[in-house]
């Protein structure tokens, strides 16, 4: 019997004690709440240390920057038209760049071997073998 009698005490102890930590949470869980609007309706009531906000005068003085869209607001479909128009106008234009660098004779004159300047030709006694060629000259 006695020992029915202290586990039915320690259940409550245990209840109790739940219950208080449920209470310890939901009071700070609305101390936390409470602050938000606090700090919001201080803020709109003058400025504080904490959040300073804006007199009248100022918020009067502030450009307005709201841009308006032309037209009207165009398709999922014609968007992705318009990227891939860019996309090979982009690439387009690398191609024609990379063209006109290949023309340079460094890329299409075969004297050139692969260097940047045109080699020289040493006599023959003379001549070192190239390491970025592998060709002696």
């Amino acid at each position: 019997m006695h020992s029915k009698q202290s586990l039915t005490h320690t259940s409550s102890r245990l209840a109790f004690f739940v219950l208080q930590v449920c209470l310890v949470f939901l009071v700070a869980l609305s101390t936390g709440c409470n602050k938000k609007t606090s700090t919001a309706s201080a803020s709109s009531a003058g400025a504080t240390s904490r959040d300073p906000g804006y007199s009248s005068r100022e918020a009067q003085l502030k450009p307005v920057s709201a841009k308006k869209k032309k037209g009207a607001p165009i398709s999922m479909h014609e968007q992705k038209v318009a990227e891939f128009d860019a996309r090979m106008k982009a690439n387009a234009k690398a191609k024609a760049k990379m063209e006109k660098e290949m023309q340079k004779p460094q890329y299409s004159d075969p004297s050139y071997f692969g260097h940047k300047k045109k080699p020289k030709k040493r006599p023959v006694g003379k001549r070192k073998f190239c390491q970025e060629c592998g060709i002696v000259h």
